[in-house]
This record gives structure tokens, sequence and C-alpha cells, in this order.
């Protein structure tokens, strides 16, 4: 037995928008920890919200600081 099919779509209510983000980020990040831990590999996940924050995330931080010095110094912003 599958799940049922969600319609993708922008939700409308800023508050309830805003837990949704929440979750899906977090449970992004966790998948992503699990793939690090399962295939022993670095992982670096970076998530930009609505508003313009910066959540980061990385199995191993010497490797994202070295990306985002990269990314950084490559872009302006």
């Amino acid at each position: 037995m599958g799940r049922k099919k969600v319609e993708i779509k922008r939700i409308e209510n800023k508050s309830s928008r805003q837990v949704t983000f929440s979750k899906r980020r977090n449970g992004l990040i966790e998948k992503a920890r699990q793939l690090s831990i399962l295939c022993e590999s670095s992982i670096a996940v970076l998530v930009v919200s609505g508003s313009g924050k910066l959540y980061k995330s990385a199995s191993g931080d010497k490797i994202l600081q070295k990306k985002l010095g990269i990314i950084c110094h490559t872009r302006s912003y």
C-alpha cells in the first residue's frame, strides 16, 4: 500500500508554511546524516528560508568550512 499523492502548491498561511518548512528542513538534515553514516561519506546541506536565513549542517565541519569559503569567495552577495 503506497502513500496518497500530495498536491504541491504554496501554503498561503504564513505560520503553517513556516512550520512545514521547519519540519521538512529537519527531515532533510536527518536523512543526510543517515546517508553520511551508512555510506561513510561527508555530506553538507545548505537550506535558505524564504526570509533569506541560512541553515547548514555537515557531517564534517572542515568540509563545510572549505566549501563555504569557496562559495563565498566566488559569489558576491
